[in-house]
C-alpha cells in the first residue's frame, strides 16, 4: 500500500486499534480538555445512563426486565436502518431511500407469503430486493456522479409511491406462523428480533475492523484521492457499500412486517431522520471515514430509550416531535464539535 494512503488524514477505522485520539496532537492538552474529549467520545452512553436513571426514578417500571426487552425490540428496526445509513455515511455519502426501501422490500415478502410461496423465500426476498435497490443507488452515484442526497431521496419517493400504488393505501396482513416467528417469538424469555440485530451488529463490527473491505470503506470516505492513489477502486467500494446498505434496509423491512404480521404503507415514515441522527450521535461523521458500530448502536438505543421514557412518564405526545427535533439538532452539533476538536 502506498505511503499516500498511510499518510491520509482519515483512513483508519475507528473500530480498529487506533482511535480518534491517535490523530490529535497530544502536546499542550489540559486535563480539562482531556475530560471533555472523553465525554464527547462517550456522550451517547453518558446520556443513556442519565435518561434511564431519571426515567426509572419517575416510574419504576422503566427499569424492569420486561421494559428492557420492549426497548430492545423497538430498537431493532431503527438499529438496522441506522446501520444502513451509517454504511453510506462512512463512504462520505448519505442514503435517504432506506425507509422507502424498508417498506417496499417488506411488501415483497408479504406478497410472496400471501401468494403461497415458501416462508424461507418470503424471508429472503426483502433482503435481495433491498440489495438490488441499493445497487441501483450505488451505480447512479458512483458511475453517473449523481448527488447522493437528491438521488436517494428521489429513490425513496419512488419506492414509497410504488408501495401506495400496489397496496392502494391499505394494510396487507399475513397469516403465517413461520413468517411471523422472528418478529413475535422468543428463545427462552428473550425475544428473537433483538438477537438478529445483535448478530448483524457484531458481524458489521468485525467487517469494519478486521477485513480489507472495511478498511477500503473507511479509506474511501476519509480521503478518496489518497485511496485511489493507493489502488483502491473507490467507485466499486461505493457501489458495494450502497448495496450493503440496501440489504440492511431490506432485512429491517422483513423484521418489521414479521413483527406487525403485515405491511402498512405509512409505518416507518417517521424513522428517517432518527435513522440519520442515531449514527451521528454515536460518532459516525457526516463527512465520512470515521465511526464505530458500537457507537452507532448506542445512538439507536438512545433514541428508543428517550421515546419509551417519554411514553412511560406520560409526557404529552405533542412534545415527542419537539424532543425528536432536539435530538437531531444535538446529533449535528456533536458532529461539528468532533470535527472542530480534531482540527484544533
Amino acid at each position: 500500500m502506498s505511503t499516500d494512503l498511510q499518510n491520509s488524514k482519515r483512513t483508519v477505522p475507528t473500530d480498529g486499534p487506533q482511535s480518534n485520539r491517535s490523530r490529535r496532537p497530544q502536546g499542550g492538552v489540559s486535563g480539562l480538555q482531556k475530560v471533555g474529549d472523553a465525554a464527547l467520545d462517550n456522550v451517547v452512553w453518558i446520556m443513556l445512563v442519565v435518561i434511564a436513571v431519571s426515567a426509572g426514578l419517575m416510574n419504576s417500571f422503566f427499569l424492569t426486565v420486561a421494559n428492557f426487552q420492549n426497548i430492545l425490540v423497538q430498537t431493532t428496526v431503527l438499529g438496522l436502518v441506522a446501520l444502513a445509513v451509517g454504511t453510506a455515511l462512512l463512504i462520505g455519502e448519505i442514503d435517504l431511500s432506506v425507509i422507502g426501501n424498508l417498506v417496499f422490500s417488506g411488501l415483497m415478502g408479504v406478497l410472496l407469503i400471501r401468494d403461497g410461496y415458501p416462508p424461507i423465500l418470503a424471508m429472503l426476498a426483502p433482503m435481495v430486493a433491498g440489495a438490488l435497490i441499493g445497487l441501483v443507488n450505488g451505480v447512479l452515484i458512483a458511475k453517473f456522479k449523481m448527488n447522493s442526497l437528491i438521488g436517494t431521496l428521489a429513490m425513496g419517493l419512488i419506492l414509497t409511491g410504488a408501495v401506495l400504488a400496489i397496496t392502494k393505501g391499505q394494510t396487507l396482513t399475513v397469516d403465517s406462523a413461520a413468517y411471523a416467528f422472528v418478529g413475535n417469538q422468543s428463545i427462552g424469555t428473550w425475544p428473537v428480533m433483538p438477537l438478529v440485530l445483535l448478530v448483524v451488529a457484531l458481524g458489521a463490527g468485525l467487517v469494519a475492523a478486521r477485513t480489507s473491505w472495511g478498511r477500503k470503506v473507511y479509506a474511501t470516505g476519509g480521503n478518496e484521492r489518497a485511496a485511489s492513489a493507493a489502488g483502491i477502486r473507490t467507485d466499486r467500494v461505493r457501489i458495494q457499500a450502497f448495496a450493503v446498505a440496501g440489504m440492511l434496509a431490506g432485512l429491517a423491512g422483513f423484521l418489521q412486517t414479521s413483527y406487525l404480521t403485515g405491511v402498512n404503507p405509512t409505518v416507518g415514515s417517521d424513522l428517517l431522520l432518527y435513522a440519520v441522527a442515531a449514527p451521528v450521535i454515536g460518532g459516525v461523521s457526516l463527512h465520512g471515514g470515521q465511526g464505530r458500530i458500537l457507537g452507532l448502536m448506542g445512538g439507536a438505543l438512545l433514541i428508543t430509550v428517550v421515546q419509551v421514557a417519554l411514553q412511560i412518564v406520560s409526557v404529552s405526545a405533542y412534545f415527542v416531535q419537539i424532543v425528536g427535533g432536539v435530538l437531531i439538532l444535538f446529533a449535528v452539533l456533536v458532529d461539528a464539535i468532533r470535527i472542530r476538536r480534531q482540527t484544533r
